[in-house]
């Protein structure tokens, strides 16, 4: 089976989200995608990031009714900082007759070049690439990572650029947008919608 690993915070799943997801699914030739939930960084702290079973619960509800995607939380349990390299041998392990792919936004291709083992990961997997709507401050953000170093990831047999329908939507948008007592149904699924009125999320 194929299985392309979808990484974020999640904090909280959107709408965005799950059409990239989707989308994967529908017009690559990956079976499944798994939603991996990003544990927090204990050497970070953040008091907006919900904690590790919650985000994984929304992710849950809001692809209960979709078999071609399914979450994880593979990283919970292994030891911190995660580092993507390590999971994949984990998963490898766990899993030997699933090939397993990355999925990213363009914007993290950028910074591929920092990541553990990158070009470990590059050479035994297939990397899936979709659009990022930034913002103009994370575009700057962006050309001063990367230093307007034209690197090879781009090039490289094993990164496929999709042309995913991307919504300029963001959880950090979401937070604030709650926060602010603005309106975001439509910006998430009505059970993750639901589970995030209920719990009184992302408020204060």
């Amino acid at each position: 089976m194929k299985v392309g690993l979808y990484f974020g915070t999640y904090n909280p799943i959107h709408v965005g989200h799950l059409i990239i997801a989707n989308y994967m699914v529908d017009y690559t030739d990956l079976d499944e995608v798994w939603l991996v939930v990003s544990p927090q960084n204990p050497l970070k702290t953040s008091n907006s990031l919900l904690a590790d079973y919650h985000r994984l619960a929304m992710v849950r509800v809001a692809i209960e009714n979709n078999y071609h995607l399914k979450d994880c939380d593979i990283e919970f349990n292994m030891p911190k900082p995660s580092y993507t390299s390590d999971t994949l041998i984990y998963l490898h392990e766990k899993y030997p007759n699933h090939e397993f792919s990355l999925i990213m936004g363009e914007d993290n291709l950028r910074t591929f070049h920092k990541w553990k083992n990158h070009e470990e990961i590059l050479d035994h997997h297939h990397i899936y690439v979709y659009p990022r709507a930034l913002t103009e401050y994370e575009r700057e953000e962006s050309e001063l990572k990367t230093n307007h170093k034209p690197y090879d990831f781009f090039k490289h047999t094993n990164v496929y650029f999709c042309d995913a329908p991307v919504m300029k939507v963001s959880s950090s948008f979401i937070r604030k947008a709650v926060k602010d007592k603005k309106d975001v149904r439509y910006l998430l699924t009505e059970p993750v919608y639901k589970y995030l009125t209920e719990m009184n999320f992302y408020k204060k």
